[in-house]
């Protein structure tokens, strides 16, 4: 019998718990359905994916936070580099250690909106645009600015939503992104 196995010659504790995350992410994705091929949302989706491209929306952030010359400056402007590259070192690595395939996209209805998406080519888990968004809201973040960390995590729920709306990405991939994104986030803040 191997270690997967249980003494009945089933699957064990691990196959069972892939076959759960794999149910979870299938409904989430048949929630998604409807949605799917509506001209306004998917527009919006992918706008939204495309503000996560490459850190645009947490640079543009950044800008905001830093606008003043002085230490709130180079605050910003070192959190962003710090979260920035934290972040993409930790999602490669991750990536390549998991190696999860991407959603199905072969049937996938989404309208065309004229505005551009980047065609995923990494390996799926964790998603990379939810991994940084979290980190950067976690860094950016202040004590002093509850309306502005509202905003940061909300644009960071945005961006994760937006993954799954795409198909880009299992719905575990995003949680697994907020989950590593927010504690990586968390130690870069105390590192800064």
């Amino acid at each position: 019998m191997s270690p997967s196995e249980s003494p009945d010659g089933g699957t064990g504790t691990g196959d069972r718990l892939l076959a759960v995350v794999d149910a979870v992410d299938n409904r989430v994705d048949r929630i998604f359905e409807p949605l799917r091929g509506r001209p306004v949302i998917d527009g919006v989706a992918k706008a939204v994916t495309g503000l996560g491209d490459h850190g645009v929306l947490w640079t543009l952030i950044a800008v905001w936070r830093g606008r003043r010359s002085g230490p709130q400056r180079r605050a910003a402007v070192r959190a962003l580099g710090v979260a920035g590259v934290s972040s993409s070192l930790v999602n490669a690595g991750v990536k390549r250690v998991v190696g999860r395939e991407r959603p199905d996209r072969t049937d996938l209805r989404i309208s065309n909106t004229g505005v551009p998406v980047r065609e995923p080519r990494t390996s799926s888990f964790p998603s990379g645009h939810t991994l940084a968004a979290f980190c950067s809201a976690a860094v950016l973040s202040r004590p002093d600015d509850r309306s502005g960390n509202v905003f940061l995590y909300s644009a960071a729920g945005l961006i994760a939503v937006s993954r799954v709306h795409l198909r880009a990405h299992h719905a575990s991939d995003v949680v697994g992104g907020v989950v590593i994104g927010t504690a990586l986030g968390l130690v870069v803040r105390r590192l800064r």
